[in-house]
């Protein structure tokens, strides 16, 4: 055959294949060829729809109902577990006489690398044998934990270490509001500070149009609806309770008594409509600008911004409301040795050689911040708390569907995981947020439609979690698109409806569909995917939840029943 000849019928083949696609519902966008762009919401929606009509998937309606309590009010901090969840990353040499002390230290400077200031400075201390005035060796303890999670241990009194280090005082102010005494050692350790990570051209916009870049032309920007904003829980985040707080503050022109005021509520409710998405940590919220770059602005300590390196160029570092000053405070009343052991810790630290470790580690940064609002006492920032679960979602009310691994790979310990996160999960659920439930093994069966969590569904979720049982393969995707589908749905008749959904999984998926088939069509959907896997493949289940802003939880770790309970408080 000749060359022309050849070329001639190739171009006939893709004619016709061109005039086949171009005459489908959505074009080119509906089929899967893995190139080309983005699908619109309704694209997405129409290929899912015909992914499910191919799935082997019923419903089998739960009948029974379990007894639950009436007008029990879940508490976040009846799930945290034993402290020795959260590891000493610094420990004491070990001798009989020695005066230890054991802090609780924020995660950005208990870690490793630019993220353990802390530790070498521990490991230096009690390397140096420091002696007190009774001659006695003093040592230092650090266990490494979240500011947020180390509040809630303290605030309940679940466990008390001798020594707080959170990254700013808003927590510190609120431990004191629950009556726990706090007594500072030094007001500030490393100097830090909570920003807007913002793209160059956005920055460039707001200063062309609104004279200025700063957080008040960033709440304007946000309200008008000219700019995509992202921040963190700030029941988890130092940096999110600081920029909730501040929104609030600048809404009150810095009067604490109008903070909580329905004028302030309001507009707050009003803010939050521009906010398409609010991260557990601000870890999550670089990676979903990595995976996504849809967001125009979001919120990070300065010290995690300067050492990303693909932020330093392409964006700008707005600082805000309070420093991150990382306090050393005492935990209740220590005796005199353990003060005096403080004391010495927080001296050696501010040794010169320290002071420059830490600016190389990211503190202590050059920028001047302009605090224009005190201080808030610490019942103001719990309740701001509260204002912020109940308000976040501007009114829209959330649609949820648990998704749920059932296959053979999940009998025993991982099938007890899923049914103790689902009926200890459901108290923090609102009865004003709808919610269903789907499981799925070779096959997808979904166990309760979407409705109001009132008692009823409640009663029915519980029934379900408790009757789970195991066996068959996964069809992790299978389930991923039948659970869409119901969100889908639930969003055709109710646009307003914040569709969430949540996956519980060990993510071996080796039936059905697979993520190349799923993901433009999880993309165009815009829905959040939170997966909770149990010992999973966390890299594709991070693919997943990176997809669409979401997060990814390890619930081998020991702390799960928090964690779930956290997120769950946070999001529903």
């Amino acid at each position: 055959m000749s060359k022309s000849r050849l070329v001639f019928i190739l171009l006939v083949i893709l004619g016709v294949a061109a005039f086949y696609i171009s005459s489908r519902p959505g074009g080119f966008g509906s089929l899967d060829f893995g190139f080309g762009g983005d699908l619109t919401y309704d694209q997405a929606a129409s290929r899912l729809q015909d992914k499910v009509a191919d799935i082997d998937w019923a419903e089998e309606i739960v009948q029974r109902k379990a007894n639950v309590q009436l007008g029990q009010k879940a508490d976040i901090t009846d799930t945290l577990p034993p402290i020795s969840q959260f590891p000493l990353v610094v420990s004491r040499a070990g001798g009989f006489n020695d005066v230890a002390v054991e802090i609780f230290v924020s995660t950005e400077k208990s870690g490793t690398g630019t993220d353990g200031w802390t530790v070498d400075v521990a490991k230096a201390f009690n390397g140096a044998n420091v002696k007190l005035a009774d001659g006695r060796r003093a040592q230092v303890e650090i266990r490494k934990i979240a500011s947020g999670t180390g509040y809630e241990f303290i605030a309940s009194r679940k466990y008390l270490p001798d020594a707080f280090s959170p990254s700013n005082h808003l927590w510190i102010r609120m431990a004191q509001s629950h009556g726990v005494t706090m007594k500072p050692v030094r007001e500030k350790t490393v100097a830090n500070l909570a920003g807007v990570v913002m793209k160059s051209a956005m920055a460039d916009k707001l200063k062309s149009s609104r004279g200025a870049v700063d957080v008040k032309s960033l709440i304007d920007a946000v309200l008008q609806g000219d700019m995509a904003m992202g921040y963190t829980n700030p029941f988890a985040s130092s940096t999110g309770i600081n920029f909730l707080v501040s929104v609030l503050a600048a809404f009150a022109d810095g009067d604490e008594g109008k903070m909580l005021s329905p004028e302030v509520v309001s507009a707050f409710e009003a803010f939050q409509k521009g906010v398409p998405f609010v991260g557990e940590t601000t870890l999550q919220l670089r990676e979903s600008v990595r995976n996504d770059g849809s967001l125009d602005a979001f919120v990070m300590e300065y010290q995690t911004f300067v050492k990303t390196a693909e932020l330093q160029s392409g964006y700008v570092f707005l600082p805000f409301g309070y420093p991150h000053d990382n306090p050393l405070y005492a935990v209740g009343n220590l005796p005199p040795e353990k003060r005096e052991a403080l004391e010495a810790f927080a001296k050696f630290g501010e040794q010169p050689k320290f002071r420059d470790l830490a600016t190389d580690y990211g503190f202590n940064p050059a920028m001047k911040l302009d605090q224009p609002y005190p201080l808030p006492a610490g019942g103001t920032l719990v309740q701001a708390q509260q204002i912020w679960k109940t308000k976040k979602d501007a009114g829209r009310a959330v649609a949820a569907v648990f998704l749920c691994d059932v296959s053979g790979s999940m009998v025993g310990p991982r099938l007890e995981g899923v049914r103790e996160a689902l009926i200890q999960g459901a108290d923090f659920i609102s009865p004003e947020n709808s919610i269903g439930l789907v499981v799925f093994s070779d096959r997808v069966r979904t166990l309760l439609p979407i409705k109001k969590f009132n008692i009823n569904q409640k009663a029915s979720f519980v029934a379900a979690a408790e009757d789970l049982t195991a066996g068959g393969n996964t069809a992790m995707y299978d389930g991923i698109a039948v659970a869409l589908s119901l969100l889908a749905k639930a969003k055709e008749a109710d646009p307003s409806l914040k569709p969430i959904l949540f996956v519980l999984t060990d993510g071996e998926t080796n039936n059905g569909l697979f993520f190349d088939d799923m993901q433009a069509i999880i993309k165009g959907l815009r829905v959040p995917i939170y997966t909770i896997g149990y010992e999973a493949n966390f890299d594709e289940l991070k693919r997943v939840s990176g997809l669409v802003e979401a997060a990814t939880i390890n619930a081998g770790e020991g702390e799960i029943r928090y964690k779930i309970g956290s997120l769950l408080n946070a999001q529903m």
